[in-house]
């Protein structure tokens, strides 16, 4: 995966961040899962800091971004940045 790849807000009923991978990638989270996708899946984080890899597919389908956040890296996780991005 390219380490210099921004994170992109998306949204469903929950905020996600995630990162469409340019190579494949492997791990195991933090529950003991196997993870693993292909270039144009994506890697996604939620709010309680776990990531879970999701097809591109599925992704695509289910997740909408959100407009003018490809470069909030906090926005999930400073509740000053999500405040001042709701005002």
């Amino acid at each position: 995966m390219n380490r210099e790849s921004q994170w992109t807000i998306y949204r469903t009923r929950f905020l996600v961040r995630a990162r469409q991978l340019t190579q494949p990638l492997a791990f195991t989270d933090a529950l003991g899962r196997e993870q693993s996708g292909q270039p144009g899946d994506y890697l996604v984080e939620f709010s309680d800091g776990m990531r879970r890899i999701t097809n591109q597919a599925l992704f695509e389908d289910i997740y909408v971004p959100l407009a003018g956040t490809q470069f909030a890296t906090g926005l999930l996780h400073s509740p000053e940045t999500r405040h001042r991005a709701t005002a």
